[in-house]
């Protein structure tokens, strides 16, 4: 199922002050929106995923699921930047009439929820049920959040924060200084950088996976082994299966615009943002995760008015917002009562 085209026929203004002229956003929908208009999904998706949630987050969402269209208007869309349906690098600057490449301008975390805002308009969708995301999704999510409090009326946030951090700011410009050493990034053409895309690939798993992950998975049982190591071919074959889907230009960008999340950003602080926020919130953290650790996730609780806090444990680490569905499942049931029509009932908090 390829994604619809949502188009833009008015100028948008990004908030680093450029301009974007014939925006589009790729999305898909799943379900259909009930006549009281509140049976609405939104999903916003993490950094390289795309709008198809059915397929990336199959667990939580799909028939017999959780989020399921039998009951649902599930609504996910493509983030600026991103090579699935959504302007982006490799689009056509009209002004050029030739792809951006490295001319597109910057994107923010703010600028792919005012896309998102837009579309929501066209769809007719002025009330969210649910919205959630898992890490740049999360910070998508609690930017809508903060924007258009009244919007919304539950919110979910999974292995994300407030402000991205130093930690996950190095982490990215790790992988951007991979991408640089390879010179056809800046060859302007629509594989240049794959090389240097491969190896930030092979960067990016290790903050997203762990140890344990190496050690429950990839392990050799050869102990005369002296190279060719499972764990040397994985990073291999998970930076070959990204090329295949992604581009270096969208995961430049991408990047940039995780590094530039800060609700604090214009709104006298991060907590005075916070506070902003009138959704009861659900905030999920993963004890393994070393890329978005759980002390950003009681930062959120302990400061988003009505929100309650859950944490679990595994062995995939950040990855495990997208693996352990079933716990997911049991977590936001319980947070959002009986089949979505109850009042939140308590959990037990941090």
């Amino acid at each position: 199922m390829s994604a619809e085209i949502f188009k833009y026929s008015k100028t948008f203004t990004l908030e680093c002050g450029q301009k974007l002229h014939g925006l589009q956003i790729g999305y898909h929908t799943f379900g259909k929106l009930n006549k009281n208009r509140n049976n609405v999904i939104w999903v916003c998706h993490a950094l390289t995923a795309n709008s198809d949630v059915l397929d990336w987050w199959a667990g939580l969402f799909g028939e017999n699921n959780l989020f399921n269209p039998e009951e649902h208007y599930i609504v996910c869309a493509n983030v600026l930047s991103s090579p699935y349906g959504s302007t982006n690098p490799l689009s056509i600057n009209p002004v050029t009439q030739q792809p951006y490449y490295l001319a597109f301008p910057q994107v923010t975390i703010r600028d792919m929820v005012h896309a998102h805002q837009l579309l929501a308009d066209h769809l007719g969708v002025d009330q969210i049920k649910v919205l959630i995301g898992g890490s740049l999704g999360g910070q998508q999510a609690m930017e809508w959040s903060i924007i258009e409090p009244e919007r919304i009326n539950y919110q979910i946030l999974i292995a994300t924060n407030a402000k991205h951090s130093p930690w996950g700011i190095a982490f990215n410009e790790s992988q951007r200084l991979a991408i640089s050493t390879d010179r056809t990034f800046y060859a302007n053409q629509p594989d240049g950088g794959s090389k240097g895309l491969k190896a930030a690939r092979s960067m990016a798993l290790l903050s997203y996976r762990g140890y344990e992950t190496y050690q429950a998975t990839q392990q050799d049982d050869d102990n005369e082994k002296l190279d060719n190591y499972k764990s040397s071919s994985y990073q291999g074959y998970q930076g070959e299966k990204l090329l295949k889907r992604f581009n270096a230009y969208s995961y430049w960008y991408l990047s940039k615009a995780m590094d530039s999340h800060n609700v604090g950003r214009g709104r006298q602080g991060v907590e005075q943002a916070l506070s902003q926020v009138k959704a009861p919130t659900l905030v999920i953290g993963i004890k393994s995760d070393i890329l978005f650790p759980v002390s950003e996730q009681q930062y959120l609780y302990q400061h988003i008015p009505n929100a309650v806090y859950s944490e679990f444990d595994s062995i995939y680490g950040h990855d495990s917002f997208l693996i352990e569905t079933e716990i997911l499942t049991k977590t936001i049931e319980s947070f959002l009562g009986n089949n979505l029509n109850g009042k939140v009932v308590k959990m037990q908090t941090a």
